[in-house]
Protein backbone atom coordinates (compact mmCIF):
# COMPACT_ATOMS: atom_id res chain seq x y z
CA UNK A 1 0.00 0.00 0.00
CA UNK A 2 1.08 3.68 -0.71
CA UNK A 3 1.36 5.24 2.49
CA UNK A 4 -0.73 8.15 2.99
CA UNK A 5 -0.07 12.01 3.84
CA UNK A 6 -3.35 13.77 5.56
CA UNK A 7 -3.19 16.96 6.42
CA UNK A 8 -5.44 18.72 8.96
CA UNK A 9 -6.12 21.96 8.83
CA UNK A 10 -8.06 22.34 11.98
CA UNK A 11 -9.78 25.20 12.22
CA UNK A 12 -7.56 27.20 9.95
CA UNK A 13 -7.58 28.91 7.14
CA UNK A 14 -8.95 31.52 4.87
CA UNK A 15 -9.36 32.08 1.03
CA UNK A 16 -5.83 33.44 0.84
CA UNK A 17 -4.35 30.12 1.71
CA UNK A 18 -5.46 28.49 -1.07
CA UNK A 19 -2.41 29.41 -2.52
CA UNK A 20 -0.37 26.48 -0.30
CA UNK A 21 -2.92 24.20 -1.70
CA UNK A 22 -2.23 24.96 -5.20
CA UNK A 23 1.54 25.21 -4.56
CA UNK A 24 1.25 21.65 -3.18
CA UNK A 25 -0.98 20.66 -6.07
CA UNK A 26 2.11 21.89 -8.38
CA UNK A 27 4.86 20.46 -6.51
CA UNK A 28 2.84 16.65 -6.84
CA UNK A 29 2.71 17.24 -10.48
CA UNK A 30 5.96 18.29 -10.96
CA UNK A 31 7.30 15.93 -9.27
CA UNK A 32 5.32 12.62 -8.67
CA UNK A 33 5.85 11.65 -4.86
CA UNK A 34 5.77 7.87 -3.28
CA UNK A 35 2.83 8.88 -1.48
CA UNK A 36 -1.26 9.67 -1.60
CA UNK A 37 -1.50 13.22 -0.73
CA UNK A 38 -4.45 14.83 0.95
CA UNK A 39 -5.42 18.05 2.18
CA UNK A 40 -8.27 18.31 4.74
CA UNK A 41 -9.26 21.96 5.01
CA UNK A 42 -12.14 23.51 7.00
CA UNK A 43 -15.12 23.21 5.19
CA UNK A 44 -15.74 26.86 3.89
CA UNK A 45 -12.81 25.80 1.37
CA UNK A 46 -13.52 22.54 0.18
CA UNK A 47 -15.05 23.53 -2.77
CA UNK A 48 -12.44 26.09 -3.52
CA UNK A 49 -9.68 23.51 -3.14
CA UNK A 50 -11.01 20.89 -4.98
CA UNK A 51 -11.16 23.31 -7.80
CA UNK A 52 -7.42 24.03 -6.54
CA UNK A 53 -6.38 20.84 -6.47
CA UNK A 54 -7.72 19.66 -9.97
CA UNK A 55 -7.75 16.14 -9.04
CA UNK A 56 -3.60 15.94 -8.13
CA UNK A 57 -3.93 15.75 -4.83
CA UNK A 58 -7.60 14.65 -2.09
CA UNK A 59 -9.44 17.15 -0.38
CA UNK A 60 -11.31 16.02 2.47
CA UNK A 61 -13.88 16.79 5.40
CA UNK A 62 -12.27 17.20 9.16
CA UNK A 63 -15.92 15.48 10.46
CA UNK A 64 -19.40 15.03 9.15
CA UNK A 65 -22.59 14.13 10.73
CA UNK A 66 -23.87 10.44 10.97
CA UNK A 67 -27.49 11.66 8.96
CA UNK A 68 -28.12 12.76 5.22
CA UNK A 69 -29.67 15.39 5.71
CA UNK A 70 -32.08 16.72 8.18
CA UNK A 71 -32.65 19.85 11.35
CA UNK A 72 -28.81 19.77 12.59
CA UNK A 73 -27.97 23.37 12.17
CA UNK A 74 -24.43 23.67 11.67
CA UNK A 75 -24.21 20.33 10.81
CA UNK A 76 -22.41 19.02 7.74
CA UNK A 77 -23.37 15.51 6.02
CA UNK A 78 -20.66 12.88 4.00
CA UNK A 79 -22.92 13.87 1.31
CA UNK A 80 -22.54 17.46 1.12
CA UNK A 81 -18.34 17.22 1.61
CA UNK A 82 -18.58 14.50 -1.88
CA UNK A 83 -20.59 16.68 -3.43
CA UNK A 84 -17.75 19.53 -2.74
CA UNK A 85 -15.49 17.51 -3.81
CA UNK A 86 -14.35 15.54 -0.77
CA UNK A 87 -13.11 11.84 -0.69
CA UNK A 88 -12.26 11.47 2.08
CA UNK A 89 -13.26 12.59 5.96
CA UNK A 90 -11.64 12.52 9.33
CA UNK A 91 -13.72 11.03 11.83
CA UNK A 92 -13.33 10.81 15.76
CA UNK A 93 -10.51 12.97 15.87
CA UNK A 94 -9.31 13.57 19.74
CA UNK A 95 -10.36 17.21 19.23
CA UNK A 96 -13.76 16.03 18.33
CA UNK A 97 -14.21 13.58 21.20
CA UNK A 98 -12.69 16.04 24.02
CA UNK A 99 -14.61 19.04 23.15
CA UNK A 100 -17.37 17.61 21.78
CA UNK A 101 -18.07 14.89 23.86
CA UNK A 102 -18.13 12.08 21.00
CA UNK A 103 -18.57 8.58 21.53
CA UNK A 104 -17.09 5.70 20.00
CA UNK A 105 -20.55 4.50 19.34
CA UNK A 106 -20.52 8.55 17.11
CA UNK A 107 -17.42 8.08 15.39
CA UNK A 108 -18.72 4.53 14.12
CA UNK A 109 -21.80 6.64 12.94
CA UNK A 110 -20.14 8.64 10.98
CA UNK A 111 -17.23 6.43 9.86
CA UNK A 112 -20.49 4.78 8.32
CA UNK A 113 -22.02 7.68 6.81
CA UNK A 114 -18.88 8.11 4.92
CA UNK A 115 -18.81 4.68 3.75
CA UNK A 116 -22.14 4.73 2.23
CA UNK A 117 -21.26 7.70 0.04
CA UNK A 118 -18.10 6.07 -0.90
CA UNK A 119 -15.59 7.95 0.46
CA UNK A 120 -12.70 7.65 2.71
CA UNK A 121 -13.04 7.05 6.34
CA UNK A 122 -9.80 8.37 8.71
CA UNK A 123 -10.75 6.79 12.28
CA UNK A 124 -8.87 8.46 14.89
CA UNK A 125 -8.06 6.91 18.33
CA UNK A 126 -5.78 7.07 20.94
CA UNK A 127 -5.08 7.64 24.67
CA UNK A 128 -4.48 10.61 27.11
CA UNK A 129 -1.85 11.37 29.33
CA UNK A 130 -3.31 9.55 32.37
CA UNK A 131 -4.12 6.97 30.56
CA UNK A 132 -0.23 6.18 29.10
CA UNK A 133 0.93 6.94 32.61
CA UNK A 134 -1.47 4.60 33.70
CA UNK A 135 -0.09 1.59 31.81
CA UNK A 136 -3.66 1.67 29.99
CA UNK A 137 -2.89 3.26 26.63
CA UNK A 138 -2.91 -0.49 24.60
CA UNK A 139 -6.15 -1.00 25.94
CA UNK A 140 -8.03 2.10 25.55
CA UNK A 141 -7.06 2.16 22.00
CA UNK A 142 -8.02 -1.77 21.74
CA UNK A 143 -11.90 -0.37 22.63
CA UNK A 144 -11.73 2.58 20.93
CA UNK A 145 -10.96 -0.13 17.59
CA UNK A 146 -13.92 -2.51 18.36
CA UNK A 147 -15.97 0.46 19.01
CA UNK A 148 -15.50 3.00 16.60
CA UNK A 149 -14.53 0.90 13.16
CA UNK A 150 -17.75 -0.52 11.61
CA UNK A 151 -17.87 -4.34 10.76
CA UNK A 152 -17.07 -4.01 7.02
CA UNK A 153 -15.14 -0.99 6.92
CA UNK A 154 -11.70 -2.88 7.61
CA UNK A 155 -9.94 -2.10 3.89
CA UNK A 156 -7.40 0.07 2.31
CA UNK A 157 -10.12 2.70 0.86
CA UNK A 158 -9.95 3.55 5.25
CA UNK A 159 -7.42 4.29 7.54
CA UNK A 160 -6.84 4.27 11.59
CA UNK A 161 -5.15 7.29 13.04
CA UNK A 162 -3.39 6.71 15.92
CA UNK A 163 -2.63 10.04 17.82
CA UNK A 164 -1.82 10.19 20.97
CA UNK A 165 -3.49 12.83 22.64
CA UNK A 166 -0.61 14.15 24.83
CA UNK A 167 1.83 14.47 21.85
CA UNK A 168 -0.81 16.51 19.79
CA UNK A 169 0.83 19.92 19.52
CA UNK A 170 3.95 19.27 21.51
CA UNK A 171 7.21 19.82 20.88
CA UNK A 172 8.26 16.36 20.15
CA UNK A 173 6.17 13.60 18.72
CA UNK A 174 5.99 10.49 20.50
CA UNK A 175 9.31 8.26 21.08
CA UNK A 176 9.88 5.38 17.72
CA UNK A 177 9.43 2.78 20.13
CA UNK A 178 5.94 4.16 21.73
CA UNK A 179 4.93 4.60 17.63
CA UNK A 180 5.81 0.86 17.27
CA UNK A 181 4.61 -0.54 20.03
CA UNK A 182 0.84 0.98 19.43
CA UNK A 183 0.72 0.25 15.80
CA UNK A 184 1.88 -3.15 16.09
CA UNK A 185 -0.89 -4.06 18.62
CA UNK A 186 -3.64 -2.05 16.20
CA UNK A 187 -2.53 -4.57 13.40
CA UNK A 188 -2.77 -7.22 16.01
CA UNK A 189 -6.04 -5.63 16.96
CA UNK A 190 -7.40 -5.55 13.16
CA UNK A 191 -6.34 -8.79 12.26
CA UNK A 192 -8.07 -10.36 15.49
CA UNK A 193 -11.61 -9.12 14.78
CA UNK A 194 -11.54 -9.27 10.94
CA UNK A 195 -8.66 -12.00 10.13
CA UNK A 196 -6.76 -11.41 6.72
CA UNK A 197 -8.96 -7.92 5.67
CA UNK A 198 -7.63 -6.59 9.02
CA UNK A 199 -4.39 -6.57 7.07
CA UNK A 200 -5.21 -4.33 4.29
CA UNK A 201 -6.27 -1.09 6.28
CA UNK A 202 -3.40 1.95 6.73
CA UNK A 203 -2.47 2.97 9.95
CA UNK A 204 -1.36 6.43 10.08
CA UNK A 205 0.70 7.94 13.29
CA UNK A 206 -0.67 11.76 13.87
CA UNK A 207 1.08 14.05 16.92
CA UNK A 208 3.59 16.55 16.47
CA UNK A 209 4.72 14.63 13.28
CA UNK A 210 6.86 17.91 11.43
CA UNK A 211 9.71 17.57 8.57
CA UNK A 212 12.65 16.95 11.11
CA UNK A 213 11.07 13.61 12.73
CA UNK A 214 8.91 12.94 9.23
CA UNK A 215 11.27 10.42 7.80
CA UNK A 216 12.32 8.18 10.96
CA UNK A 217 8.34 7.71 11.63
CA UNK A 218 7.51 7.27 8.08
CA UNK A 219 10.01 4.12 8.10
CA UNK A 220 8.95 2.36 11.49
CA UNK A 221 6.96 -0.83 11.00
CA UNK A 222 3.17 -1.00 10.21
CA UNK A 223 3.30 2.63 9.53
CA UNK A 224 1.16 3.29 6.49
CA UNK A 225 1.40 7.68 6.39
CA UNK A 226 0.93 10.43 8.91
CA UNK A 227 -2.03 12.49 9.64
CA UNK A 228 -0.20 15.97 10.22
CA UNK A 229 -1.50 19.25 11.94
CA UNK A 230 0.26 22.72 11.61
CA UNK A 231 3.32 21.20 9.41
CA UNK A 232 0.51 20.81 6.40
CA UNK A 233 -0.64 24.67 6.81
CA UNK A 234 2.39 25.64 4.62
CA UNK A 235 3.06 23.75 1.61
CA UNK A 236 6.94 24.21 2.02
CA UNK A 237 6.65 22.12 5.42
CA UNK A 238 4.35 19.60 4.09
CA UNK A 239 6.03 18.89 0.69
CA UNK A 240 8.86 18.27 2.97
CA UNK A 241 7.16 15.46 4.96
CA UNK A 242 5.66 13.61 1.64
CA UNK A 243 9.10 13.73 0.49
CA UNK A 244 10.46 11.97 3.44
CA UNK A 245 9.02 8.82 1.89
CA UNK A 246 11.44 6.71 -0.12
CA UNK A 247 10.28 4.30 -3.47
CA UNK A 248 10.35 1.36 -1.22
CA UNK A 249 8.14 2.61 1.39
Amino acid sequence: MRPLIAGNWKMNGLSSQLGEIEAIAASVTATPPFTDVLICPPSTLIARAAQRAAGRIAIGGQDCHKEAAGAFTGGISAEMLKDAGASAVIVGHSERRQHHCETDAMVAAKAKAAWRVGIQAIICIGETEPQRRDGKALSVCSDQIAGSVPEGMVSSANAIAYEPLWAIGAEGAATPEEIAEMLTHIRHCLVGRFGAKGKTMRILYGGSVNPSNAREILALPEVGGVLVGRSSLRAADFEAIFRAVSPKA
